[in-house]
């Protein structure tokens, strides 16, 4: 299972977009946890492993996506 973070930064015209192998409850809470106040830095970890930092006072917005199982072949749905 993974789901996607969507993070924007300040003076970037682009987004960061994280596939985590978090769920989304938990990335919330991360998000919710660094926004707070609580961390200076949001630490989020990608399904391959990478590590990203970004500073707080950077996000712009972040958009957490819903938990969902990765589906496999081209059968129909």
């Amino acid at each position: 299972m993974t789901v996607e973070v969507k993070i924007g930064i300040t003076d970037s015209p682009r987004e960061l977009s994280i596939q985590s192998a978090l769920t989304s409850d938990e990335a919330y809470a991360a998000v919710e946890a660094a926004l707070n106040g609580k961390q200076s830095l949001l630490s989020l970890t990608d399904d391959k492993g990478a590590r990203y930092l970004i500073p707080v006072t950077k996000i712009a917005y972040v958009e957490v996506g819903s938990t969902e199982n990765r589906r496999v072949g081209f059968g129909a749905v």
